[in-house]
């Protein structure tokens, strides 16, 4: 009976260093998945779109810059790139020294978001529409969120125009 309940707890032992974490399958309030249809027919929101489809599920890596893994600022200089080809600086601490400032309300798709997350921690995405903005979520990747939600509505520090 003891080498049996050895045995457990070793085997707990082990599984709680398991390598890779489980993921709720229900999203905390500020990562709801949110899904949205193409409103605006211009060539700015669809190039959006279009780069959102294709990096849409990557995963959060911190230093990241491909499909095996991407930050927030990876991600929104690769979607500049690819969407605009308009070379952006890796660092969020570069990017937002970029472009022209513009007040939340006179957000435009396009426009470069940062929020504040923690102390010294600028977090970074490109604004949709109608509230919408692609980032990658350190938990579930690259997603779709609205910057309206309670969280990012308190995190929000500013936006660059880089466009127009």
């Amino acid at each position: 009976m003891k080498r049996l309940a050895a045995f457990f707890a070793i085997a707990l032992l082990f599984s709680a260093c398991s390598t890779t974490p489980k993921v709720s399958k229900k999203l905390p309030a500020q990562e709801k998945k949110v899904s949205y249809k193409l409103h605006k027919q211009n060539f700015v929101t669809q190039a959006l779109y279009r780069e959102y489809k294709r990096w849409a599920g990557v995963q959060y890596c911190y230093g990241g810059e491909d499909r095996q893994g991407m930050d927030c600022s990876a991600l929104v200089q690769t979607i500049y790139k690819e969407a605009f080809n308009i070379k952006l600086p890796r660092t969020t601490k570069e990017q937002i020294k970029r472009g022209k400032r513009v007040s939340k309300k006179s957000l435009k798709e396009g426009d470069i978001l940062f929020f504040k997350t923690s102390y010294n921690v600028l977090h970074t995405g490109i604004y949709l529409e109608r509230g919408a903005f692609i980032h990658t979520s350190s938990k579930y990747g690259v997603i779709l969120s609205n910057i309206h939600n309670p969280y990012w509505r308190a995190k929000y520090y500013t936006a660059r125009r880089i466009l127009y």
